[in-house]
């Protein structure tokens, strides 16, 4: 069924675009995010990245939802980032309509430099400290710009996540925003796909079917997570992301 993305059309690719998702689920349940970035970006190697965002719709919207509702305080968290939200809303459908979806030749190198640049702040652990009083101003823009980046390159976590984890919330808290945001940007990308006729009933089964390596991993992550060493896990999912990212802005020059 994953074979209606031309991408993936032969048993070996299928079983590449497999282990991939339950690499993804497997390092969201460690440290709560990671499935559409990792997915995107290795699946990017033979999809263009909207095309991948597309078969990961459903397992986003399902790890997602789950994240987000066994955290502490979903209704104060809504209280508190509803501009960045809304914004990622309104960022999402404006880029959509004024730029293609997946089509772009720049696309996937734009993809490679939002990975470089997520993974090059991870590995220096550069973290934003945003003051209360300029949540105001500063949640739209980032909900906006998250928007942008999503339909440019098919992954929501820049600049969503540095200013979230600048927001200074507690781990429980934290982990929740995350699938907060994840959730909206999730959904307002599917609006996205389905008013350009881009997701459709094969797409959508192929999408279903990625949901189960997806919550598998996500599952052995969660299980494994105490057992695994927080800083060397982080430099290992960072230095590949960096690498990841560097290979795609290089295979467009190439």
């Amino acid at each position: 069924m994953l074979a209606v993305f031309p991408g993936l059309d032969t048993p070996a690719l299928l079983f590449f675009a497999f282990a991939v998702l339950l690499l993804a689920g497997f390092v969201k349940g460690v440290i709560g995010l990671g499935l559409p970035t990792i997915s995107v970006g290795l699946l990017g190697l033979m999809l263009a990245p909207l095309e991948a965002a597309a078969l990961l719709l459903i397992p986003n919207l399902v790890t997602n939802l789950w994240q987000l509702l066994i955290g502490p305080d979903l209704r104060g968290l809504i209280r508190r980032l509803w501009p960045m939200l809304a914004g990622i809303v309104v960022g999402t459908l404006l880029a959509a309509a004024w730029f293609p979806l997946g089509g772009a030749a720049w696309a996937t190198p734009l993809l490679g430099l939002a990975l470089f640049v997520y993974a090059g702040l991870g590995l220096l652990a550069i973290q934003l400290a945003v003051p209360a009083r300029q949540e105001g101003w500063a949640g739209p823009l980032v909900g906006l710009s998250t928007g942008a980046v999503t339909i440019l390159t098919g992954v929501f976590v820049l600049p969503a996540v540095p200013y979230l984890q600048g927001l200074r919330l507690q781990r429980d808290d934290l982990v929740q925003a995350l699938g907060l945001s994840f959730q909206i940007s999730t959904l307002a990308l599917a609006a996205a796909l389905l008013w350009q006729g881009d997701f459709r009933m094969p797409q959508a089964g192929a999408s279903l079917l990625a949901l189960l390596p997806a919550l598998g991993g996500m599952l052995l992550g969660q299980a494994l997570r105490s057992r695994i060493g927080a800083l060397a896990f982080r430099r290992a999912f960072f230095g590949g992301l960096l690498l990841l990212g560097s290979y795609l802005m290089l295979k467009a020059l190439l």
